[in-house]
């Protein structure tokens, strides 16, 4: 019986089966997280143009962090039961940490640099060490226990990075993130402990499903509220009113690509999956590729809303059309994942990028935008061409 009233003190996401409004809560703050890291992707391309590499390395490291706090906050939340308060206190903390993360981002390897890490190292390892200390006697208690030993030994990265400064911030955080995605990657191999048993992982499948494809409705509204920024800043202009629309429409193509089709849902693939912790963890990550080609996206065609005249600029056309490959490419990753097959018009989409890379080059800056949505367009007519008389499915939406 000890074991039973230790699984109702933190209960199980699969008897509740649905994200709750204060998981949407937290989605919240990522709305302001992306829009913060939009900022700072298109300074990359405007201000920082020297240091352009480097600039975006930086931008990736901090995406990665916040990527992983909201991750393994999902995974909680998936894997008891979100109702109980308990867990709401490791949703409620995340998301306080995660709005500390946002605001200090765009000085993160400045003199906010400290806080940044220092905020992150905290929900990381307060996170699996509330579940270690909360779920003595419990069969789950190992995972937490080997994720909070990984993430120990990240933070020393993190910590050691926050205090150096300079090019050794990025040195010691890209360590930290190596670690961190390591450890996943081999299901946290501990002293004493091993491996994780993917047997004992225990997921929601119906509710982490829900959470990814929610953070991806928080990336396409992010997208858009990017671009309205940019806009109601610069005027409405024929030439950038136009951009605008295209971003728009690119979004709605975006939508239409990963929410519509006739196979089984994500949920139904987590089920059938052999494996749900390699599977959680691959989705995971395709889904992040499919959030940075949005957020890609919306920082592309920003610069061409802010400067719709601007002079031929590879790195310019590299993102307004980066954008869309990678989501491409995130999209190619989770159907073949999900169904293990990937429908033939993404491979179409992504050769037609390649063709089309030489031809904006030549081409004034203002038609790149219009390219790429064109050839979005193109990928859905395929789609719909080639689902004609099968039901698209949608998933259903959140309540």
């Amino acid at each position: 019986m000890a074991t039973d009233d230790r699984v109702g003190h933190l209960g199980d996401s699969r008897s509740q089966g649905r994200a709750t409004f204060l998981e949407l809560f937290l989605d919240l703050v990522y709305v302001f997280a992306l829009t913060r890291l939009s900022q700072r992707l298109t300074d990359d391309f405007t201000v920082s143009r020297r240091t352009l590499l480097s600039e975006l390395g930086q931008t990736l490291l901090v995406l990665l962090a916040l990527w992983q706090v909201w991750l393994l906050t999902a995974w909680v939340t998936s894997r008891f039961d979100p109702r109980r308060i308990e867990v709401q206190l490791i949703v409620i903390a995340s998301m306080f940490g995660a709005m500390i993360m946002a605001v200090s981002l765009p000085q993160a390897f400045g003199e906010r640099g400290v806080v940044f890490a220092s905020t992150f190292v905290a929900i990381q390892i307060g996170r699996p060490l509330f579940l270690v200390l909360a779920l003595r006697g419990h069969p789950r208690q190992p995972v937490s226990t080997r994720i909070l030993f990984w993430s120990t030994l990240s933070s020393i990265g993190w910590i050691a990075g926050a205090i150096s400064g300079g090019a050794g911030r990025g040195i010691y955080w890209t360590v930290a993130v190596l670690v961190e995605f390591l450890g996943a990657a081999l299901r946290w191999p501990t002293p004493g402990l091993g491996r994780s048993d993917a047997r004992n992982w225990g997921i929601g499948s119906t509710h982490l499903a829900e959470r990814y494809q929610q953070v991806l409705l928080i990336a396409l509204g992010e997208a858009i509220l990017v671009s309205g920024f940019v806009l109601s800043a610069v005027g409405f202009a024929v030439e950038r009113t136009s951009v605008f629309v295209a971003t728009f429409v690119t979004t709605v193509l975006f939508w239409r690509i990963y929410f519509y089709q006739p196979d089984p849902k994500l949920a139904e693939a987590f089920d059938q999956s052999q494996d749900q912790l390699r599977f959680s963890r691959a989705v995971g990550y395709n889904h992040l590729v499919m959030v940075c080609g949005i957020v890609g996206t919306a920082v592309g065609y920003g610069l061409l809303i802010n400067d719709p005249y601007a002079e031929p600029d590879p790195t310019w056309i590299a993102i307004i059309f980066g954008g869309p490959v990678l989501f491409l490419v995130g999209r190619v990753w989770c159907e073949r994942e999900v169904h293990s097959r990937v429908a033939v018009t993404r491979w179409c989409g992504l050769l037609a990028f390649a063709l089309l890379t030489p031809v904006a080059a030549v081409l004034p800056m203002l038609a790149a935008p219009f390219l790429a949505t064109a050839v979005m367009a193109g990928v859905v007519l395929a789609d719909v061409l080639r689902d004609r008389g099968q039901l698209a499915i949608e998933p259903n939406p959140p309540v």
